[in-house]
Protein backbone atom coordinates (compact mmCIF):
# COMPACT_ATOMS: atom_id res chain seq x y z
CA UNK A 1 0.00 0.00 0.00
CA UNK A 2 1.59 3.69 -0.81
CA UNK A 3 -0.36 6.33 1.03
CA UNK A 4 -0.23 9.73 -1.07
CA UNK A 5 -0.86 12.99 1.16
CA UNK A 6 -1.22 16.29 -1.02
CA UNK A 7 -0.45 19.67 -0.06
CA UNK A 8 0.45 23.58 -1.20
CA UNK A 9 -2.69 24.41 -2.36
CA UNK A 10 -4.87 27.49 -1.66
CA UNK A 11 -6.32 30.85 -2.59
CA UNK A 12 -4.31 33.02 -4.92
CA UNK A 13 -4.66 36.10 -7.41
CA UNK A 14 -5.17 35.29 -11.21
CA UNK A 15 -1.37 35.90 -12.15
CA UNK A 16 0.03 34.52 -9.18
CA UNK A 17 1.73 31.23 -8.13
CA UNK A 18 1.52 28.36 -5.96
CA UNK A 19 3.19 25.22 -5.56
CA UNK A 20 1.45 21.53 -5.03
CA UNK A 21 3.24 18.80 -3.42
CA UNK A 22 2.51 15.47 -3.25
CA UNK A 23 4.64 12.55 -0.86
CA UNK A 24 4.42 9.11 -1.45
CA UNK A 25 4.41 6.75 1.76
CA UNK A 26 4.97 3.29 2.39
CA UNK A 27 6.71 0.17 2.02
CA UNK A 28 7.97 -2.49 -0.99
CA UNK A 29 7.55 -0.39 -4.12
CA UNK A 30 9.29 1.73 -6.39
CA UNK A 31 7.81 4.88 -8.01
CA UNK A 32 7.68 5.35 -11.85
CA UNK A 33 5.37 7.96 -13.36
CA UNK A 34 4.00 10.41 -11.59
CA UNK A 35 1.21 13.02 -12.56
CA UNK A 36 -0.64 15.91 -11.87
CA UNK A 37 -4.65 15.66 -12.29
CA UNK A 38 -7.11 18.23 -12.62
CA UNK A 39 -11.03 18.78 -12.42
CA UNK A 40 -12.61 22.06 -12.25
CA UNK A 41 -16.04 20.45 -10.57
CA UNK A 42 -16.52 17.35 -8.86
CA UNK A 43 -18.67 15.90 -11.49
CA UNK A 44 -16.33 16.32 -14.59
CA UNK A 45 -13.53 13.28 -15.60
CA UNK A 46 -10.29 14.51 -14.10
CA UNK A 47 -7.36 15.75 -16.85
CA UNK A 48 -4.25 15.24 -16.54
CA UNK A 49 -1.85 18.36 -16.57
CA UNK A 50 1.66 16.95 -16.02
CA UNK A 51 3.47 13.83 -16.00
CA UNK A 52 6.86 13.43 -14.87
CA UNK A 53 8.68 9.76 -16.36
CA UNK A 54 11.17 8.27 -14.14
CA UNK A 55 14.16 9.18 -16.12
CA UNK A 56 12.78 12.43 -15.90
CA UNK A 57 11.05 13.65 -19.31
CA UNK A 58 8.11 15.94 -18.87
CA UNK A 59 4.31 16.00 -20.99
CA UNK A 60 2.04 18.71 -19.86
CA UNK A 61 -1.35 19.24 -21.16
CA UNK A 62 -1.66 22.22 -23.37
CA UNK A 63 -3.08 24.89 -22.02
CA UNK A 64 -0.45 24.67 -18.86
CA UNK A 65 2.61 24.07 -21.05
CA UNK A 66 4.83 27.22 -20.18
CA UNK A 67 3.10 27.84 -17.26
CA UNK A 68 3.39 24.91 -14.75
CA UNK A 69 6.43 22.68 -14.18
CA UNK A 70 6.08 19.36 -13.06
CA UNK A 71 9.55 17.85 -10.65
CA UNK A 72 10.09 14.89 -8.47
CA UNK A 73 12.69 14.18 -5.89
CA UNK A 74 13.25 10.37 -5.75
CA UNK A 75 15.04 10.68 -2.54
CA UNK A 76 12.36 11.55 -1.01
CA UNK A 77 9.51 10.07 -3.11
CA UNK A 78 8.02 13.51 -3.94
CA UNK A 79 6.63 15.09 -6.89
CA UNK A 80 5.75 18.88 -7.15
CA UNK A 81 3.99 21.40 -9.27
CA UNK A 82 5.18 24.72 -9.70
CA UNK A 83 2.09 26.74 -11.34
CA UNK A 84 3.03 29.86 -12.41
CA UNK A 85 0.85 32.32 -14.11
CA UNK A 86 -2.36 31.00 -12.83
CA UNK A 87 -5.81 31.69 -14.65
CA UNK A 88 -9.15 31.57 -13.25
CA UNK A 89 -9.28 28.31 -15.50
CA UNK A 90 -6.72 26.73 -13.52
CA UNK A 91 -9.21 26.60 -10.09
CA UNK A 92 -10.59 23.44 -8.94
CA UNK A 93 -9.31 20.03 -7.35
CA UNK A 94 -5.92 18.96 -8.11
CA UNK A 95 -4.83 15.07 -7.52
CA UNK A 96 -1.51 13.23 -7.21
CA UNK A 97 -1.39 10.37 -9.12
CA UNK A 98 1.62 7.68 -8.82
CA UNK A 99 2.45 4.68 -11.10
CA UNK A 100 4.63 2.57 -8.69
CA UNK A 101 5.94 -0.88 -9.42
CA UNK A 102 5.06 -3.22 -6.19
CA UNK A 103 8.04 -5.33 -5.16
CA UNK A 104 5.87 -8.18 -3.56
CA UNK A 105 3.17 -8.73 -6.26
CA UNK A 106 5.26 -8.15 -9.13
CA UNK A 107 3.40 -5.69 -10.53
CA UNK A 108 2.39 -2.24 -11.34
CA UNK A 109 -0.02 -0.38 -9.49
CA UNK A 110 -1.62 3.29 -9.32
CA UNK A 111 -2.33 5.26 -6.05
CA UNK A 112 -4.72 8.59 -6.04
CA UNK A 113 -3.71 11.28 -3.72
CA UNK A 114 -7.14 12.90 -2.02
CA UNK A 115 -7.29 16.25 -3.84
CA UNK A 116 -6.13 19.76 -2.91
CA UNK A 117 -8.48 22.96 -3.60
CA UNK A 118 -6.72 25.44 -5.62
CA UNK A 119 -9.09 28.40 -5.57
CA UNK A 120 -7.79 31.41 -8.15
CA UNK A 121 -9.48 35.26 -7.74
CA UNK A 122 -9.82 37.10 -10.81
Amino acid sequence: QVQLVESGGGLVQAGGSLRLSCAASGSSFRLTDMSWYHHQFPDQERDEVARIRLRGDTIYKDSVEGRFTISRDDAKNMVFLQMNSLKPEDAGTYYCKVHVWNMVLGDYEDYWGQGIQVTVSS
